[in-house]
Protein backbone atom coordinates (compact mmCIF):
# COMPACT_ATOMS: atom_id res chain seq x y z
CA UNK A 1 0.00 0.00 0.00
CA UNK A 2 1.24 3.61 -0.53
CA UNK A 3 1.75 5.80 2.09
CA UNK A 4 0.55 8.94 2.07
CA UNK A 5 4.21 10.22 2.41
CA UNK A 6 5.03 8.16 -0.99
CA UNK A 7 1.99 9.76 -2.80
CA UNK A 8 3.79 13.37 -1.87
CA UNK A 9 6.95 11.49 -3.57
CA UNK A 10 5.33 11.13 -6.43
CA UNK A 11 3.70 13.98 -7.37
CA UNK A 12 7.25 16.06 -6.09
CA UNK A 13 9.72 13.74 -8.04
CA UNK A 14 7.63 14.28 -11.44
CA UNK A 15 7.88 18.32 -10.75
CA UNK A 16 11.43 17.61 -10.29
CA UNK A 17 10.99 15.91 -14.01
CA UNK A 18 9.29 18.66 -15.68
CA UNK A 19 11.73 20.88 -14.94
CA UNK A 20 14.53 18.59 -15.69
CA UNK A 21 13.25 16.88 -18.90
CA UNK A 22 16.64 15.31 -19.99
CA UNK A 23 18.24 12.06 -19.27
CA UNK A 24 21.29 13.05 -17.59
CA UNK A 25 19.08 14.33 -14.60
CA UNK A 26 16.53 11.26 -15.11
CA UNK A 27 20.10 8.89 -14.50
CA UNK A 28 21.47 10.97 -12.06
CA UNK A 29 17.93 10.74 -10.15
CA UNK A 30 17.08 6.99 -11.11
CA UNK A 31 16.40 5.52 -7.62
CA UNK A 32 14.23 8.41 -6.83
CA UNK A 33 12.36 7.35 -10.45
CA UNK A 34 12.30 3.74 -8.74
CA UNK A 35 10.63 4.45 -5.60
CA UNK A 36 8.02 6.99 -7.24
CA UNK A 37 7.03 4.23 -9.80
CA UNK A 38 6.86 0.99 -7.09
CA UNK A 39 4.93 3.57 -5.30
CA UNK A 40 2.34 4.57 -8.22
CA UNK A 41 2.25 0.45 -9.13
CA UNK A 42 1.51 -0.34 -5.40
CA UNK A 43 -1.51 2.45 -6.02
CA UNK A 44 -2.48 0.92 -9.36
CA UNK A 45 -2.59 -2.74 -7.70
CA UNK A 46 -4.59 -1.28 -4.82
CA UNK A 47 -7.30 -0.45 -6.98
CA UNK A 48 -6.98 -3.84 -9.29
CA UNK A 49 -7.59 -5.51 -6.39
CA UNK A 50 -10.84 -3.34 -5.31
CA UNK A 51 -12.23 -3.46 -9.09
CA UNK A 52 -14.35 -6.66 -8.46
CA UNK A 53 -17.40 -4.56 -8.21
CA UNK A 54 -17.08 -2.39 -11.44
CA UNK A 55 -16.34 -4.16 -14.14
CA UNK A 56 -14.33 -7.85 -14.82
CA UNK A 57 -10.62 -7.23 -15.71
CA UNK A 58 -9.93 -10.88 -16.40
CA UNK A 59 -7.25 -10.89 -13.79
CA UNK A 60 -4.82 -8.32 -15.66
CA UNK A 61 -2.02 -7.67 -14.51
CA UNK A 62 -0.40 -4.06 -12.66
CA UNK A 63 2.53 -3.63 -15.14
CA UNK A 64 -0.36 -4.33 -18.53
CA UNK A 65 -1.69 -1.38 -17.41
CA UNK A 66 1.02 1.15 -16.27
CA UNK A 67 2.09 3.66 -18.90
CA UNK A 68 6.05 4.23 -20.01
CA UNK A 69 6.97 7.34 -18.59
CA UNK A 70 9.36 7.72 -22.21
CA UNK A 71 7.95 9.72 -24.68
CA UNK A 72 7.54 8.55 -28.61
CA UNK A 73 9.14 11.71 -29.81
CA UNK A 74 9.78 10.36 -33.31
CA UNK A 75 6.75 12.89 -34.73
CA UNK A 76 6.28 15.24 -31.50
CA UNK A 77 7.77 18.95 -32.59
CA UNK A 78 8.24 18.56 -28.10
CA UNK A 79 11.71 16.10 -27.67
CA UNK A 80 11.23 16.10 -24.33
CA UNK A 81 12.05 12.28 -23.21
CA UNK A 82 10.03 11.70 -20.89
CA UNK A 83 6.97 12.49 -19.56
CA UNK A 84 5.98 14.31 -16.32
CA UNK A 85 2.86 12.27 -15.57
CA UNK A 86 2.62 8.57 -14.23
CA UNK A 87 -0.80 6.68 -15.75
CA UNK A 88 -2.49 3.30 -16.24
CA UNK A 89 -5.09 2.30 -18.55
CA UNK A 90 -7.46 -0.23 -16.81
CA UNK A 91 -9.38 -3.01 -18.53
CA UNK A 92 -9.68 -6.28 -19.29
CA UNK A 93 -6.45 -5.59 -21.66
CA UNK A 94 -4.58 -3.28 -19.62
CA UNK A 95 -3.26 -0.38 -21.82
CA UNK A 96 -4.27 -2.01 -25.17
CA UNK A 97 -8.10 -2.38 -23.76
CA UNK A 98 -10.50 -0.02 -25.61
CA UNK A 99 -13.84 1.84 -25.06
CA UNK A 100 -14.85 0.12 -21.90
CA UNK A 101 -11.44 1.31 -20.17
CA UNK A 102 -10.21 3.32 -16.86
CA UNK A 103 -7.93 5.95 -16.84
CA UNK A 104 -5.96 6.52 -13.54
CA UNK A 105 -2.95 9.87 -13.74
CA UNK A 106 -1.16 11.60 -11.65
CA UNK A 107 0.49 14.90 -12.13
CA UNK A 108 1.40 17.36 -9.71
CA UNK A 109 -0.14 20.77 -9.59
CA UNK A 110 -3.76 19.84 -9.91
CA UNK A 111 -3.33 17.87 -12.61
CA UNK A 112 -4.25 14.72 -11.47
CA UNK A 113 -7.38 12.66 -12.94
CA UNK A 114 -9.90 9.59 -13.22
CA UNK A 115 -11.31 9.68 -16.64
CA UNK A 116 -12.77 7.72 -19.19
CA UNK A 117 -14.33 7.89 -22.71
CA UNK A 118 -13.36 8.69 -26.19
CA UNK A 119 -10.12 10.46 -26.38
CA UNK A 120 -8.94 10.16 -29.45
CA UNK A 121 -12.12 9.17 -31.53
CA UNK A 122 -11.45 7.17 -34.94
CA UNK A 123 -13.60 9.16 -37.20
CA UNK A 124 -16.53 6.32 -37.47
CA UNK A 125 -16.96 6.20 -34.20
CA UNK A 126 -17.29 9.78 -33.69
CA UNK A 127 -19.78 9.66 -36.73
CA UNK A 128 -21.67 6.70 -35.29
CA UNK A 129 -21.76 8.51 -31.75
CA UNK A 130 -23.15 12.06 -33.56
CA UNK A 131 -25.71 9.08 -35.45
CA UNK A 132 -27.16 8.42 -32.30
CA UNK A 133 -27.13 11.38 -30.38
CA UNK A 134 -29.13 12.63 -33.34
CA UNK A 135 -31.73 10.02 -33.38
CA UNK A 136 -32.02 9.37 -29.90
CA UNK A 137 -30.43 11.36 -26.97
CA UNK A 138 -32.44 9.85 -24.16
CA UNK A 139 -30.17 7.20 -23.47
CA UNK A 140 -27.37 9.12 -23.03
CA UNK A 141 -28.92 12.23 -21.47
CA UNK A 142 -30.08 9.93 -18.47
CA UNK A 143 -26.89 8.58 -18.03
CA UNK A 144 -25.16 11.76 -18.01
CA UNK A 145 -27.83 13.13 -15.72
CA UNK A 146 -27.45 10.58 -12.81
CA UNK A 147 -26.62 11.95 -9.51
CA UNK A 148 -23.80 10.29 -8.95
CA UNK A 149 -22.30 10.93 -12.54
CA UNK A 150 -22.95 14.91 -12.19
CA UNK A 151 -21.54 14.90 -8.63
CA UNK A 152 -18.13 13.26 -9.43
CA UNK A 153 -17.71 14.42 -13.25
CA UNK A 154 -20.22 17.24 -13.72
CA UNK A 155 -20.46 17.60 -17.82
CA UNK A 156 -18.94 15.81 -20.25
CA UNK A 157 -15.35 17.37 -21.35
CA UNK A 158 -13.68 17.42 -24.42
CA UNK A 159 -12.56 20.00 -27.33
CA UNK A 160 -16.18 21.21 -29.28
CA UNK A 161 -16.22 22.31 -32.91
CA UNK A 162 -16.99 25.52 -33.38
CA UNK A 163 -20.31 25.54 -35.26
CA UNK A 164 -22.33 22.29 -35.90
CA UNK A 165 -20.84 19.14 -37.56
CA UNK A 166 -21.85 18.10 -41.42
CA UNK A 167 -25.21 17.29 -41.69
CA UNK A 168 -26.93 18.68 -38.59
CA UNK A 169 -28.74 22.18 -37.98
CA UNK A 170 -26.98 24.41 -35.68
CA UNK A 171 -30.01 25.10 -33.69
CA UNK A 172 -30.21 21.23 -32.97
CA UNK A 173 -31.58 20.54 -29.23
CA UNK A 174 -28.57 18.55 -29.11
CA UNK A 175 -26.20 20.12 -30.14
CA UNK A 176 -23.67 21.20 -27.58
CA UNK A 177 -23.23 17.06 -27.36
CA UNK A 178 -23.16 16.86 -31.21
CA UNK A 179 -20.40 19.31 -31.72
CA UNK A 180 -18.37 17.42 -28.87
CA UNK A 181 -14.76 16.12 -30.61
CA UNK A 182 -13.96 14.25 -27.78
CA UNK A 183 -16.28 12.79 -25.29
CA UNK A 184 -14.71 12.47 -21.60
CA UNK A 185 -15.77 11.44 -18.15
CA UNK A 186 -12.88 13.68 -15.76
CA UNK A 187 -12.71 13.62 -12.18
CA UNK A 188 -9.76 15.93 -10.98
CA UNK A 189 -7.62 14.96 -7.93
CA UNK A 190 -5.89 17.93 -6.03
CA UNK A 191 -2.61 17.34 -4.92
CA UNK A 192 -3.60 18.03 -1.00
CA UNK A 193 -5.68 14.90 -2.02
CA UNK A 194 -3.47 12.65 -4.04
CA UNK A 195 -1.37 12.67 -0.67
CA UNK A 196 -3.80 11.81 2.14
CA UNK A 197 -7.46 11.10 0.45
CA UNK A 198 -9.12 7.97 -0.28
CA UNK A 199 -7.69 7.77 -4.02
CA UNK A 200 -9.15 3.51 -4.08
CA UNK A 201 -12.27 4.02 -2.79
CA UNK A 202 -12.81 7.63 -4.96
CA UNK A 203 -11.43 5.44 -8.22
CA UNK A 204 -13.91 2.66 -7.44
CA UNK A 205 -16.96 5.34 -6.66
CA UNK A 206 -15.37 7.20 -9.79
CA UNK A 207 -15.56 4.33 -12.37
CA UNK A 208 -19.01 2.85 -10.90
CA UNK A 209 -20.26 6.14 -11.95
CA UNK A 210 -18.96 5.85 -15.12
CA UNK A 211 -19.33 2.14 -16.30
CA UNK A 212 -22.61 2.80 -17.78
CA UNK A 213 -21.28 5.89 -19.98
CA UNK A 214 -18.32 3.74 -21.11
CA UNK A 215 -21.24 0.79 -21.82
CA UNK A 216 -23.49 3.08 -23.65
CA UNK A 217 -19.87 4.30 -25.89
CA UNK A 218 -18.82 0.60 -26.43
CA UNK A 219 -22.38 -0.44 -27.88
CA UNK A 220 -22.53 2.70 -29.98
CA UNK A 221 -19.07 2.59 -31.73
CA UNK A 222 -19.17 -1.04 -32.14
Amino acid sequence: MATKGERGEILEYLRDLRANNDREWFEANRIRYEGARASFLGLVGEILSAFGPVDELGGIDVKACVFRINRDVRFANDKTPYKSTMSALIGAAGRKSGVRSYYFHLEPDGASMLAGGLHSPEPRQLSAVREAIGRDSRPLKRILGAADFKRLFGELAGERLKTAPLGYAKDHPDIELLRLKRLLAVHPMSDAFVRGGDIVGRAIEAFTAMKPFLLWLEKTTS
